[in-house]
């Protein structure tokens, strides 16, 4: 049975009962390679496209979204280090810069074995982010994928392909009714962030695949959070081992118990330097978007240190990669382990559309004795 749109809107939860109406979007044309792969996987569009769920109106319901421990292994600990079944099966393994950022040619994703999802799961973890164009990939299989690798994330205010939850769509020109985006100001995707950091259980892999991109612009930018943490000096990293900051939503909510105090958003303390699980290895685990204050400190002492933080991870190029898209391409990146950046340069010109998936994955942890990338390769690290 083909999956059909939900009509009228409802919250994620049954049991939130205090909502707020979505946005009433528009009706955009849907650009053309979008529709036929949506048609082609069944999707009723009949009732409008994108779905918009019924938002939380109180941050106290939001709250309660995912808020019991869940188990998680990573499907990176099951796998063969060598990687044989995948890089086997691959015409070209193509590795776009030393520290982070890798191309697989030849392999379908819809087509994996699970041994070669499990050794996928790996080569993201160490290579933070892994390419795979010109993608015969529906929906429902990138949501099926999603789900192999953990609980997938159904976002409580985001906009979905409908009858499938969990199954986001990232498209600028239905944002611009939100926030026109400028050259000035090009938006939220266009900062240093990385996704969901908010969640008990945060974003683990997730994967863009693009349908419809920019003849020209419209990269994607991941920059390394092992890498960023080796550029800190030995005693630095003294100082920011074991500490834990404040991780907010991008969504707002009403506080239940004090309506009129303004907007609210969800907060959980996370490690600023957390261990993959996976390699066992230390990671910054910050963004300038969505880390506030360390716990602990003045907010003043905070600000210093984290805005250093960001800098670090941020503006220094050898740790990142600047991919350039095509239709059809999918992108599979930790965000454990990286922050990404889309440039605007194309400035809304051309049609963009993508949908993602995301894999919620462990509660972070910091383990004092694990190692540095860099120290577990056998590469110089002081």
């Amino acid at each position: 049975m083909a999956p059909s749109a939900i009509d009228p809107p409802a919250a994620i939860l049954p049991s939130i009962k205090d909502t707020k109406k979505p946005r009433d979007f528009k009706q955009l044309p849907i650009p053309l390679p979008t529709r036929r792969r949506l048609e082609a996987a069944g999707i009723d569009l009949s009732k409008g496209y994108p779905y918009t769920p019924l938002s939380p109106l109180y941050v106290q319901d939001a709250e309660q979204i995912r808020n019991e421990p869940r188990e998680y292994v990573d499907a990176g600990s099951r796998a063969d280090p060598e990687k044989k079944a995948l890089f086997s099966a691959a015409k070209q393994i193509i590795h776009l810069t030393n520290h982070i950022g890798t191309e697989i040619v030849g392999l379908q994703l819809k087509d994996l074995t699970d041994r070669q999802k499990d050794e996928l799961a790996l080569l993201i973890a160490e290579r933070s982010v892994v390419f795979f164009r010109d993608q015969d990939l529906s929906p429902q299989e990138q949501r099926a994928l999603g789900a192999y690798y953990g609980e997938v994330e159904v976002h409580p205010q985001g906009s979905q392909v409908p009858g499938l939850p969990g199954v986001s769509v990232i498209w600028p020109d239905l944002m611009k009714q939100v926030r026109k985006a400028n050259f000035r100001q090009p938006g939220g995707a266009g900062m240093w962030h990385t996704d969901l950091v908010y969640e008990r259980q945060p974003a683990g892999i997730t994967h863009l695949h693009n349908d419809t991109v920019p003849k020209l612009g419209g990269d994607t930018l991941w920059a390394s959070g092992y890498a960023a943490y080796s550029k800190l000096s030995p005693d630095f990293r003294k100082i920011i081992d074991g500490k834990y900051a404040v991780a907010r939503s991008a969504g707002d909510y009403l506080d239940r118990n004090d309506p009129t105090s303004g907007p609210k958003h969800i907060e959980r303390l996370h490690p600023i330097v957390r261990v993959h699980p996976a390699t066992g290895w230390k990671s910054l685990f910050v963004n300038r978007v969505w880390t506030g204050k360390i716990v602990g400190l003045d907010q003043a002492e905070s600000d210093v240190i984290l805005n250093y933080l960001f800098d670090v991870y941020e503006k220094n190029v050898d740790i990142q990669v600047r991919f350039k898209w095509t239709p059809g391409t999918s992108a599979l990146w930790d965000n454990r382990i990286t922050i990404h950046n889309a440039s605007w340069d194309y400035e809304g010109a051309e049609e963009r559309h993508g949908t993602r998936v995301t894999s919620l994955a462990e509660a972070p942890f910091f383990d004092p004795e694990a190692p540095t990338r860099r120290e577990a390769l056998g590469l110089e690290d002081n």
